[in-house]
């Protein structure tokens, strides 16, 4: 896909809002004629490598879908924010959810994440008029109100980020409409903000820089400490990277992610106490770690390091009263320890720390030569990405099956798969010769009749919402064109 074909699709998506918020469509009246509306385009995400590590900094290797979710905006006379979310690309109004502007554009984040959230029915209008809170808070966004409707082609709670591609869709949308600048990594940055701050959900921020900075047919390499992107990666001409759904939803905000992220926090401040790193109590279960050794990051510790100069093993749990009374706490601000729960340690440590590794061997055999043995390697390390996604407690039956199956097709041009994103269902990423896309095909077919699911694949790569741009649309044109 190119640049054009991907600003084509927004021009194709701005004759669809003609449609329906024009005279005679089921959204007239939505738009207002007198102001400009902020039309913008942001893609899903395939994780290829890094996934669960990105919040301790971890590199991580991420491919920009041709899947992608459309948005526009309008700043409105009218006090109030009213969401709109459209049955998928091309169906009509699904979702409509109207707040009170003050309580949107004047509230701080948990204000707002408590207006937004207040119905479980109507939650998911956080990760859209989220946006409006975060340029409000972080770059002086005044309105009286807000129109916001988005219209997604990337499947919801399947592992390729389709949380990530509405923010910053949305979130170019409404910046182009209220006429202010992002800088890429700040786009990404307040589009993380959203979903830490007002959505609730503890992810870190591959998935948010992939979706504004990625580009097409490139893996976007970023060291997440906090987003440093260090280029992007051409995908060989002889490989190409493919997505299976398991048709199992995956969530982020689920307990399992969570309970994953503290506990790889747990193991951080367990391992910078054995190193004689010094900690300072705030408040009741969090400290300010002083670590000069591995800049904060739990990722920066090396595999050596861990099986060598720190001590025996961590333990492979420990419940969340012990760690307190032991540690006083994380230094995560996004989440806190229960008490009440026991949480896998080890495995939830050793996990970033050698997935960093694994991801960095990863993007230097993509510089490699074409061969059999490097196409080889690369399967290999997803192989044992995978693994450690379970260990931490991140598997699925499903998606296992699908790896499982995917080894099995070696001979025919398969070489790797792993479970991505947050785990616990979703989409398996899939490494394959470019010409394999039959043999990848296949494997979907053949799960399909082992679990009576339908599972997509995705095949393909599209530009992120910074390159692609946001373009700007007189109100007139929607709102008084003819259905």
């Amino acid at each position: 896909m190119t640049r054009l074909d991907e600003r084509g699709e927004r021009d194709q998506f701005v004759e669809r809002l003609r449609a329906l918020a024009g005279r005679g469509g089921p959204l007239f009246g939505f738009f207002h004629p007198r102001f400009a509306i902020g039309v913008a385009r942001a893609p899903g995400r395939l994780d290829v490598m890094g996934g669960i590590a990105d919040y301790s900094g971890s590199l991580v290797l991420q491919l920009p879908l041709a899947e992608a979710t459309f948005a526009a905006a309008q700043l409105h006379d009218e006090p109030v924010v009213r969401v709109v979310s459209l049955d998928g690309e091309y169906g009509r109004p699904r979702r409509d959810v109207t707040l009170p502007g003050s309580a949107v554009l004047e509230a701080d984040y948990a204000e707002a994440r408590r207006a937004l959230r207040s119905d479980p029915e109507n939650a998911w209008a956080a990760y859209i008029g989220g946006v409006a809170v975060a340029l409000a808070r972080e770059r002086g966004l005044t309105a009286r109100g807000v129109r916001l409707l988005v219209a997604s082609r990337v499947p919801e709670g399947r592992g390729i980020s389709s949380s990530a591609a509405i923010e910053a869709a949305a979130l170019f949308a409404l910046a182009a409409a209220a006429g202010i600048e992002l800088a890429d990594t700040e786009a990404a940055n307040l589009c993380q903000k959203v979903e830490n701050l007002v959505v609730g959900a503890p992810c870190g921020v591959m998935d948010q820089m992939t979706a504004v900075c990625g580009r097409h047919g490139r893996l976007l390499e970023l060291v997440c400490q906090p987003a440093r992107v260090l280029g992007s990666i051409l995908v060989p001409e002889d490989l190409a990277f493919f997505g299976i759904d398991s048709g199992v939803r995956h969530a982020v905000d689920g307990d399992a992610y969570r309970d994953v992220r503290v506990a790889a926090f747990m193991g951080y401040r367990m391992l910078t106490a054995r190193a004689g790193i010094a900690a300072r109590k705030v408040g009741e279960r969090h400290v300010v770690i002083d670590d000069t050794r591995w800049g904060g990051y739990l990722a920066n510790v090396t595999p050596s390091e861990l099986a060598l100069t720190l001590g025996e093993p961590l333990p492979e749990r420990m419940s969340g009263a012990e760690f307190l009374a032991r540690y006083g706490g994380t230094s995560d601000p996004i989440t806190e320890i229960d008490p009440d729960r026991t949480y896998r340690v080890r495995a939830a440590t050793e996990h970033p720390i050698h997935e960093h590794h694994r991801v960095r061997l990863f993007a230097e055999l993509l510089e490699r030569s074409p061969s059999e043995r490097r196409n080889t390697l690369l399967g290999e390390l997803m192989f044992a990405s995978h693994v450690s996604y379970s260990a931490c407690g991140l598997g699925s039956p499903a998606t296992d099956q699908i790896v499982r199956l995917v080894h099995d097709a070696r001979r025919a041009g398969l070489f790797g798969a792993k479970i991505t994103g947050g785990g616990s269902g979703g989409t398996v990423a899939v490494l394959a010769r470019r010409d394999a896309e039959v043999a990848v095909r296949e494997v979907a077919y053949q799960y399909a009749v082992e679990t009576s699911r339908e599972p997509q694949v995705f095949a393909g790569s599209s530009a992120g919402a910074a390159e692609v741009g946001a373009v700007l649309i007189p109100g007139e044109h929607i709102a008084l064109g003819s259905a």
